[in-house]
């Protein structure tokens, strides 16, 4: 049976390739957390705080919906944002994307999910590249996203953007 997953993006430069080329890469040494993921599972896409670089603005949010088009793998090329490198990692079919910065934030939500226990420490559980939803919890964050996506083609430009530039 398919799982739920939240895939946690700390990073401009990587939320542009994981929106824009449909796919999802993992840090070496995160195998077990990888291979949680299986072909079909559903997966809801957040953006941390300091994803934009300036956490004291922005919120974390989830901005997305996909599931797992292929089985996790050692990629033949990692793939490197700043310092950090990717070794391992699968594609993604993207269904649905809120507006570049927009989305649902997930701290609104934090006392109605099961999968943080204390809401006082829910952040502490977002320090890490995927986190499995129990089935009520997905249910319940599906829910309150479905308003706020729009198809993937008409918002993947706003995600695209020059590393350069980042």
């Amino acid at each position: 049976m398919p799982s739920t997953h939240l895939l946690i993006i700390g990073d401009r430069a990587a939320l542009s390739w994981v929106v824009t080329e449909q796919r999802m890469a993992f840090p070496a040494g995160r195998s077990q957390t990888a291979r949680a993921l299986q072909e079909g599972d559903e997966v809801f896409l957040y953006t941390t705080r300091g994803c934009f670089g300036n956490p004291t603005r922005d919120l974390g949010r989830v901005i997305g919906r996909a599931s797992v088009a292929s089985p996790v793998r050692v990629l033949d090329e990692p793939v490197v944002f700043g310092e950090r490198t990717f070794t391992e990692g699968c594609r993604l079919e993207v269904s649905g994307l809120a507006g570049f910065r927009e989305g649902l934030v997930l701290r609104d939500l934090v006392p109605r999910l099961s999968v943080f226990p204390d809401p006082a420490t829910w952040s502490v559980r977002m320090r890490r590249a995927s986190l499995t939803l129990p089935p009520g919890d997905a249910d319940l964050v599906r829910t309150e996203l479905k308003p706020l996506l729009r198809p993937y083609d008409e918002a993947v430009e706003q995600y695209r953007w020059d590393p350069a530039s980042s």
